[in-house]
């Protein structure tokens, strides 16, 4: 039986309260909180496999640290992912300088949509999934981003795990550059990530300089090829996606694996989400695995990047399950 209910998180003095939507398969235990008010993240995510849970997403549980979190956990990524070099870009033979966020590299970082708040469009809950639909409007005052947009995202737990699916709109009358990414920081019960395995959907690795820019690519080393250990190994990687078919359908799948466990967490990305990014932070709990649809500094050299005519719609599928 699936459910949906909401809970606030610890208000901040002053501020508006965060509610969480909890999705939730009370027969398995599962669940998953998404909170529309802050981003539209989600905050925490609890898969079963045989006779155990894992926890694949915990971001912090208060709104204190919500808003003192740097590292866009889970955060939606639009109208870029990665970053624009400089924040500088030219479109449809226009200039444009978008805000700089990342100082210390002298980018424009992750576009503008977290951690915005998002409107509830739709909720359900039927004996097979639990479903929570948002949506962020926005009408074109980012300096730098002229370009009206809806962006529309839907969280899904069902038997199969966790869905998420997105449509960005070009709301307005002229035509937009458009890329979208997501930002999960996953774990597998806050394993070292010394005792796990990644599997790669990829046999070209994007190469960047000193500013995080990409600046060509290479073929994957023969070290990232395949399963291969993470003891001892740092990434802060992007990779072009290699895709395969799925019962006529094009996919992409990142594999973590816990092999103490024989645990294993599956990504998957359709084939509009061109591009993943893995970074694995200092602390060692977690590992970033993030779809994107487009390269680092996509808004300049064009690769994967989206033109929107008006009207039109960018979209893709994310799937997250323990195997």
């Amino acid at each position: 039986m699936f459910t949906i209910e909401t809970r606030s998180l610890e208000p901040l003095e002053g501020a508006e309260t965060l509610t969480d939507y909890i999705l939730a398969n009370t027969e398995t235990g599962e669940w998953a909180t998404i909170l529309p008010s802050f981003g539209g993240i989600l905050r925490q995510l609890v898969l079963r496999k045989g006779d155990s849970r894992y926890t694949l997403i915990n971001s912090p549980g208060s709104a204190q640290a919500l808003l003192a979190d740097e590292t866009y956990a889970s955060a939606l990524l639009y109208p870029f992912p990665s970053r624009v070099h400089h924040g500088i870009y030219r479109f449809d033979g226009e200039d444009y300088a978008l805000p700089m966020n990342e100082a210390m590299r002298d980018n424009a970082l992750h576009g503008f949509v977290h951690p915005k708040p998002f409107q509830v469009v739709r909720h359900e809950a039927t004996p097979d999934h639990a479903s929570l639909t948002i949506m962020y409007v926005y009408e074109g005052d980012v300096p730098g981003y002229p370009f009206p947009f809806k962006l529309t995202v839907s969280y899904t737990l069902s038997a199969q795990g966790l869905t998420l699916t997105f449509d960005a709109l070009n709301a307005g009358t002229t035509r937009s550059p458009a890329a979208f990414g997501w930002h999960p920081y996953f774990t597998l019960n806050n394993a070292d990530t010394d005792n796990l395995t990644l599997t790669l959907p990829t046999k070209t690795e994007i190469t960047l300089d000193e500013h995080m820019i990409a600046n060509g690519t290479k073929p994957a080393p023969a070290n990232r090829m395949g399963t291969f250990s993470l003891k001892e190994v740092e990434l802060d990687t992007p990779w072009v996606a290699s895709f395969t078919d799925v019962n006529g359908q094009q996919e992409a799948k990142t594999v973590l694996q816990w092999p103490d466990e024989d645990v294993a967490l599956e990504v998957t990305q359709s084939d509009s989400l061109g591009y993943v990014v893995v970074y694995t932070p200092a602390r060692r709990d977690s590992i970033a695995i993030e779809p994107q649809t487009a390269n680092v500094n996509a808004f300049n050299n064009g690769q994967g990047l989206t033109i929107l005519e008006p009207g039109r719609s960018l979209s893709g599928r994310i799937g997250v399950r323990l195997t």
